[in-house]
């Protein structure tokens, strides 16, 4: 236990700006399971500005699996977990998934919006604030993310660096589950049909 509470620690930038640092080796937390159905509390609502000035809320997602992540332009591990949020952004937007950047820099948009065309961020980036963390009630390091399932509600949350299989999993099985359950009336209508029949 105290070894994971290192791992965390090392894994995550506090809430304030520090100075440029490497990334530790070996710091990844990797808790890949989600909660169940009944444990899962429902995301706290929010409406703030993109980039483009369009509002953004939660219950515009309703219906897709979301990775929201706190983050900000001076955190290392932030960084480092950027590139893998670009490939999942690619790779499984058209299952009904998205990823919502919610930078908590302190400069906003102006430290913001450079950073997003210099790294060419192809997901939706908001600039929070302390009220709308403080929704989330555990954004106390950075980055905290928070995997959301189709119906709002909070399946996983990680402080610190998580690994990118962990993420991978996490959306593969909400994505999967949900693939399920749209096919369950198709199945049962198979099902009775062949009960019939016989």
């Amino acid at each position: 236990m105290c070894l994971l509470s290192l791992a965390i620690a090392l894994a995550a930038c506090s809430s304030k700006p520090a100075p440029e640092a490497k990334l530790p080796d070996a710091s990844f937390t990797d808790d890949s399971k989600l909660k169940a159905g009944a444990e899962r509390m429902p995301a706290p609502e929010f409406a703030l500005k993109d980039a483009n000035g369009a509002t953004v809320k939660m219950a515009d997602y309703k219906g897709k699996v979301v990775l929201l992540n706190f983050w900000a332009t001076w955190c290392v591990p932030c960084k480092a977990e950027i590139p893998w949020f670009q490939e999942f952004e690619k790779s499984y937007k058209d299952r009904g998934f998205a990823v919502l950047g919610a930078s908590m820099d302190e400069d906003g948009w102006q430290i913001v919006k450079p950073y997003i065309e210099e790294h060419k961020l192809n997901y939706r980036i908001i600039v929070a604030n302390p009220e709308v963390a403080q929704l989330y009630g555990v954004v106390d390091a950075l980055p905290t993310t928070f995997v959301i399932d189709q119906e709002g509600r909070i399946a996983a949350t990680h402080t610190g660096l998580v690994s990118k299989a962990t993420y991978a999993k996490q959306i593969e099985q909400l994505l999967e589950n949900n693939h399920a359950a749209l096919r369950a009336p198709e199945l049962a209508a198979g099902k009775l049909a062949d009960f019939r029949a016989n």
